[in-house]
């Protein structure tokens, strides 16, 4: 460690040019990770916070919740097999409205839940619907930066109808449009046109909470259904799988790319220093005394380089505007900040080795 300071001390520039490097490729990673998570969470936040751990959906229904359709008998045999555990029917419905502030289409996606049910999310203005309540809504707050507000009324262009809206939720998503959340009664009326038989068009899905061995017990005794995780239904969402796996591609060749330019970085600095490292050798300096000092300057530099990449990043998260999901919590930048740091010691391996190789006597004669 004594030895690594004196180096930094030494050298203020060429680590501070290092540290640059290093600080642009960690805020750079940060950001697309915060840019991937924000997407997954507009995407299908109302999913991943759902109170529910199965979701029950008609058998062939390739896991998406808008191709499934399940019948009131379905649900009773469903309650049947889930003993003490909660089972509630979800209906799911993507829809355009427009309001009376202006006729402007806003593509959203109708959630009919049993308002007293696990599925009601927490409302953060306004109040709750209730199963008595009718043409009544509660909106994410998304819709609150199109110019909508407590007491607006939203109308259906599918079905006709008119929905007021009494309370807004937070992070209630679903195909990145804003969910609308009404009760069953609501939910058969903007159906009720429709030339299909009406309890065909009951809900979509049933969620479960409960344990795998009640999810199991669902799969073998209820016919024409499957069962789902949440983690599973994520991604039957259009889209969802296909974006996600680009962000993550990117960010994992972000940490690839890190790996080798900080190789390339420490190896060349390295090698700069051959003939000291002789030296050092020659005087008896063992190789874990050295190694110590690679490491620490690396495991400095990366630290430092982290703590303003993290600072610069949510820096910037406070000047993004609203509609542009960005997502960073602790538990993605402690991963982040792990993978960096194994990274940056990844890359050191290379100039480790070269220092182990070299030749003391050869080294003193290149000094001299």
């Amino acid at each position: 460690m004594f030895m690594a300071i004196r180096e930094l001390r030494h050298a203020k520039t060429r680590y501070i040019l290092i540290s640059l490097i290093m600080v642009l490729i960690a805020w750079l990673v940060l950001f697309v990770t915060g840019l991937a998570q924000g997407l997954s969470s507009d995407n299908a936040s109302s999913i991943q916070t759902m109170n529910a751990d199965y979701l029950v959906l008609q058998h062939n229904s390739d896991q998406r919740l808008t191709r499934s359709t399940l019948e009131h008998h379905t649900l009773e045999e469903v309650k049947q097999q889930t003993a003490n555990a909660e089972a509630t029917p979800l209906g799911v419905q993507m829809s355009t409205v427009t309001s009376d502030y202006n006729d402007k289409r806003i593509d959203v996606t109708y959630f009919a839940i049993n308002p007293q049910s696990m599925l009601a999310p927490q409302v953060v203005e306004g109040h709750m619907i209730n199963d008595s309540s009718s043409l009544e809504a509660v909106v994410d707050r998304s819709l609150k930066e199109k110019g909508l507000k407590l007491g607006d009324v939203i109308h259906d262009q599918a079905s006709g109808q008119a929905f007021t809206i009494i309370g807004f939720t937070k992070g209630q998503s679903f195909s990145h449009t804003p969910v609308v959340h009404i009760n069953f009664a609501d939910w058969k009326s903007i159906h009720q046109n429709r030339s299909i038989k009406e309890d065909e068009l009951a809900f979509n899905a049933i969620a479960v909470k409960g344990t795998k061995e009640i999810a199991d017990g669902i799969k073998t005794q209820v016919s024409g259904v499957e069962v789902i995780s949440k983690s599973q239904s994520l991604q039957g969402i259009p889209g969802y799988k296909e974006e996600q796996g680009s962000l993550l591609m990117m960010v994992a060749f972000l940490f690839i790319i890190a790996a080798f330019v900080l190789a390339v970085f420490f190896y060349v600095m390295t090698i700069q220093k051959m003939s000291q490292f002789g030296v050092l050798k020659a005087i008896g300096a063992k190789m874990s005394y050295l190694a110590r000092g690679l490491i620490s300057q690396v495991l400095m530099l990366s630290i430092i380089s982290l703590a303003i990449g993290i600072g610069l990043t949510y820096g910037v998260s406070l000047l993004l505007p609203e509609s542009m999901p960005f997502e960073l919590n602790a538990g993605v930048i402690t991963i982040c900040t792990i993978l960096f740091l194994f990274v940056s010691l990844l890359g050191s391996l290379l100039s480790l080795y070269r220092v182990a190789k070299v030749d003391a006597i050869e080294a003193i004669g290149r000094a001299a």
